[in-house]
């Protein structure tokens, strides 16, 4: 029962997600409603609002959960890439399961019932439906993954180089402090690797982050796996990390410890990294919330690279998950500072649509609880074609070129990822840098 990579492909055809950090993770398929909002002032509001009708009056919500995300931007772009991304969209889903590794499960089918309905027939087709799931989950075998050709296209070097001189211009003139400057990687192969394969190879290659999949249209798959938690709430209780600075994992026990070691040395990505966490408590001290946050940085070992990383916690005063995250995002880690003008900076320098890059993805239920992270480490896609983002924080010191070598590492989790998938790429260029260093998402 707990093996979410047959559930999901047994959900083929339906629109379908999933979210895990380390063993634990929940999958979901079908859709039972929809919630949808265009951005602006009172979002949450709305949200909150849409929900309640969805869930209000059928039952008991304890076990409901909504699961989606949000663009980058509060207003962003519905076209190209993002023809299914409006700028907030949540699922309430027909089917759920929910565990911890290969172990026992939960799976819960669910249906909105009308006033009319009679429940104990609409339970007898419930758990019919269930018995039914566990028959084509037990179906759904790994298919075979011959090899398959991929290419990849950069977006031209130059032109990005010319755009974190501009960037350190405006820096340099008092505009902004820093500025999270994203670019793409285009990947064509020459048949569908499927997204479900993609993440769970995420999942595996990356434990110590949160591997996420939504695709709310069959074949209209976001996935990726982020460093970061922007949101975790329960109750009252608050959680979250800070995370920037990097450096490689090292081949070797020794070969790590001697990077980390030179991590928490560096002046330059200790002062990045506090710039973040100093940010993220303002601003929930400011809405009267209780934080308490770890007095240093520790460093956080993933699979390739190395994080500064800091906990913070806080006792929520007021106010839920979504409500958190209109606070926080997009923290200086995925925009920079001053947010305003660096996100009118990004707007106006970017020449492509973020979307949902750097945006916050996960769920929350009508009780108010909820888990958020950027999405990071992502790409967006049909199957055939997809495309990749990764941004670099620019600040005062920064250099082009090494900016453009730290982006192309942050590619490589979902490019090692369709190779496990059995693509073998013919420009290997996009590949290099495994061990290299990078900072900023």
């Amino acid at each position: 029962m707990g093996d979410p990579e047959r559930f999901l492909r047994a959900a083929e055809g339906h629109a379908r997600g999933f979210w895990a950090r380390g063993a634990r993770w929940a999958a979901h398929a079908g859709v039972l409603d929809t919630v949808r909002d265009a951005g602006g002032p009172g979002r949450p509001a709305r949200i909150r609002a849409a929900a309640e009708r969805i869930v209000g009056g059928h039952g008991e919500a304890d076990g409901v959960r909504l699961y989606g995300g949000f663009a980058f931007r509060d207003r962003g772009t519905t076209s190209g890439w993002w023809s299914e991304y409006p700028p907030a969209l949540f699922h309430l889903p027909e089917v759920e399961l929910d565990g911890e590794g290969r172990g026992a499960a939960t799976l819960r089918v669910r249906a909105l019932l009308a006033p009319d309905d009679d429940p104990e027939a609409e339970e007898l087709r419930l758990q019919s439906e269930a018995d039914a799931w566990v028959e084509r989950m037990a179906a759904a075998d790994a298919p075979l993954r011959p090899a398959l050709r991929g290419r990849t296209e950069e977006g031209n070097r130059i032109a990005w180089e010319f755009a974190v001189e501009r960037t350190l211009e405006a820096i340099a003139g008092g505009g902004i402090r820093k500025a999270v400057l994203a670019r793409t990687l285009d990947v064509e192969l020459e048949r569908l690797v499927s997204p479900v394969d993609l993440v769970c190879a995420l999942w595996r290659q990356h434990t110590g982050t949160h591997a996420f999949l939504f695709e709310p249209e069959p074949g209209r798959a976001l996935l990726g796996a982020a460093p970061e938690a922007l949101v975790t709430l329960r109750g009252d209780e608050f959680a979250a990390t800070s995370v920037a600075g990097s450096v490689a994992a090292g081949e070797t026990p020794e070969d790590q410890d001697r990077l980390a070691e030179g991590l928490l040395a560096s002046a330059k990505d200790r002062a990045e990294q506090r710039v973040v966490t100093e940010e993220m408590i303002t601003r929930l001290e400011a809405a009267g919330h209780e934080v308490d946050a770890d007095p240093q940085p520790h460093v956080l070992s993933l699979a390739r690279i190395q994080h500064l990383e800091t906990e913070i916690r806080a006792v929520v005063r007021e106010g839920d998950a979504l409500d958190l995250v209109d606070l926080l995002h997009p923290t200086p880690a995925v925009c920079g500072l001053p947010r305003e003008a660096a996100l009118d900076f990004l707007a106006r320098t970017e020449p492509f649509e973020r979307g949902w890059y750097a945006g916050a993805v996960g769920w929350f239920d009508p009780e108010g609880d909820g888990h958020f992270v950027p999405a990071l480490r992502m790409a967006v896609g049909d199957g055939r074609a997809w495309r990749l983002f990764a941004g670099a924080g620019i600040v005062d010191g920064s250099v082009p070129s090494s900016e453009w070598e730290e982006t192309t590492i942050k590619f490589q989790p979902v490019l090692s990822a369709l190779m496990e998938c059995g693509v073998e790429f013919d420009d290997r260029a996009s590949l290099n840098g495994l061990s290299e260093m990078s900072r900023d998402d």
